[in-house]
């Protein structure tokens, strides 16, 4: 796959994978939103709870913002937020109320909801069942879609004006650690095919007959 370097590129990867997700843990179901790269104050993403974009014909759709400043992050964790925020979309549409505090705290509906869908939450007292992480099963949908990690993000440290306020339902808040990642890659010295496992392998490139190296 070719990295991810542009934010047209990137906007269109992100729609990409909200589909295949809603395919494979929605039933196609969910309508879907326009999917926006902004700053998002400490948290992952966000989806607004009123449909904040109207098209020229009319029809109106809800916003699922990704946090530019996060992009960078294993596939797996990007992906787990996008999946965070297709529950809410998914539990606005069915009329579950799984947040509270200005959409904050998320309450034990939007666990059980996201648990169902291969996605682990941990409980926080600030905002509830949200702390967000990719199970197994997960990661290894991702490895099976053959995706790959984005290859760019926006730098901290500049200021902005209008971040935030109430309308939206929060992602997960970013924890103080840094980078990590649950898969490991590994690529053909000789042709750069790469591929990616959840634990350690010895694989041996199909094309040129050489050990595969972790990377």
């Amino acid at each position: 796959m070719k990295q991810t370097i542009k934010t047209s590129r990137t906007a269109g990867y992100l729609e990409k994978i909200f589909r295949a997700l809603n395919e494979h843990y929605f039933s196609g179901v969910i309508e879907e939103p326009v999917i926006t790269i902004q700053s998002t104050p400490r948290a992952y993403g966000h989806v607004t709870v009123a449909k904040a974009w109207q098209r020229a014909d009319g029809g109106q759709r809800h916003e699922l913002n990704i946090g530019a400043g996060t992009l960078d992050r294993p596939i797996e964790n990007v992906t787990a937020t996008v999946l965070h925020e297709m529950v809410h979309l998914y539990n606005l549409q069915t009329g579950v109320q799984d947040t509270s505090r200005g959409g904050a705290y998320h309450n034990k509906k939007f666990r059980d909801a996201a648990e169902a869908r291969d996605l682990h939450i941990s409980y926080d007292s600030r905002i509830g069942w949200s702390i967000t992480e990719p199970t197994d099963a997960l990661i290894e949908f991702i490895i099976s879609q053959g995706w790959d990690d984005i290859m760019m993000n926006r730098k901290a440290g500049f200021s902005m004006r209008g971040v935030g306020g109430p309308g939206a339902k929060g992602g997960v808040t970013p924890p103080a650690t840094g980078r990590t990642s649950s898969t490991r890659k590994v690529m053909c010295p000789c042709c750069g095919q790469s591929v990616r496992a959840t634990k350690k392998v010895n694989i041996i490139c199909g094309d040129c007959l050489v050990p595969m190296a972790e990377v």
